[in-house]
């Protein structure tokens, strides 16, 4: 039976690999209603770049520069576009439930949990704007990307908060990353983009403490683990699908 509380699992850093078997992990469990819905809020260590469910990795990620850097990449199960994962640089979300608890409406669903992260930005006095289809910007500039994806009856949705953003490293990694700088004509990739210690001067713990409060606001939740069960399941998916080049590079 689902459990109408939200968990939220403690901050933890892993690979990328493990980090997306998680998300599936849980999904799963809560399609066959052994888990309640789920916050998680992670980091990257190593670095990793992650592309969208229908992307080519070869398209889309440099990965020589990858080997080279000791960068990750991995393919997501959500949809959008790739996103490089810098360890100091950003705190990723996870926001999994049934599908009821966000309702069918797409757009409205990022506009939603946008909302949250708009309202963390706002408690530091940033004045963010959701940026459909998935974005929020400060100023124009991309703080946020998000990705989700529906299955078996669950929403899976999850997205970064930029806190500093190297640059040359994520412009070396994403091939996505020149093409933009060329269809939009902007003179740089990197303005595009802003992290929030730019803005502010929070720490990543700070900026962390925002995000949980804001993602929480309103709900009933509880501070909780994964099971046994999701943690097996996790460690099996990071195995056969997202440390494979199989699923990795299958387009």
């Amino acid at each position: 039976m689902l459990r109408e509380r939200w968990r939220l699992l403690p901050f933890a850093i892993r690979d990328g690999a493990l980090n997306m078997a998680i998300d599936e992990a849980i999904a799963e469990a809560i399609s066959f209603n052994e888990s309640p819905p789920t916050i998680r809020f992670y980091g990257w260590s190593p670095p990793a770049v992650t592309i969208g469910c229908f992307q080519s990795m070869r398209d889309e990620v440099d990965l020589d520069a990858c080997h080279e850097l000791g960068i990750d990449a991995i393919r997501r199960r959500t949809g959008g576009g790739a996103v490089f994962h810098d360890t100091d640089g950003e705190i990723t979300y996870s926001v999994i439930c049934p599908e009821r608890y966000i309702g069918p409406d797409i757009s409205a669903s990022y506009h939603e949990v946008c909302s949250w992260i708009i309202d963390a930005l706002g408690t530091f006095g940033l004045r963010a704007e959701f940026s459909p289809i998935n974005d929020v910007v400060i100023d124009g500039r991309k703080i946020s990307g998000n990705a989700q994806t529906r299955r078996s009856g669950v929403f899976t949705m999850h997205g970064t908060v930029l806190y500093k953003v190297d640059r040359e490293r994520m412009f070396k990694v994403l091939k996505v990353g020149r093409t933009k700088v060329s269809d939009k004509n902007i003179s740089s990739y990197g303005q595009r983009v802003v992290g929030a210690s730019e803005l502010v001067g929070t720490s990543l713990d700070g900026l962390l403490r925002a995000l949980m409060a804001s993602f929480l606001k309103g709900k009933q939740w509880y501070l909780g683990e994964m099971s046994m069960d999701e943690e097996a399941r996790a460690g099996s998916l990071a195995l056969s699908r997202y440390r494979s080049d199989d699923w990795n590079l299958s387009r």
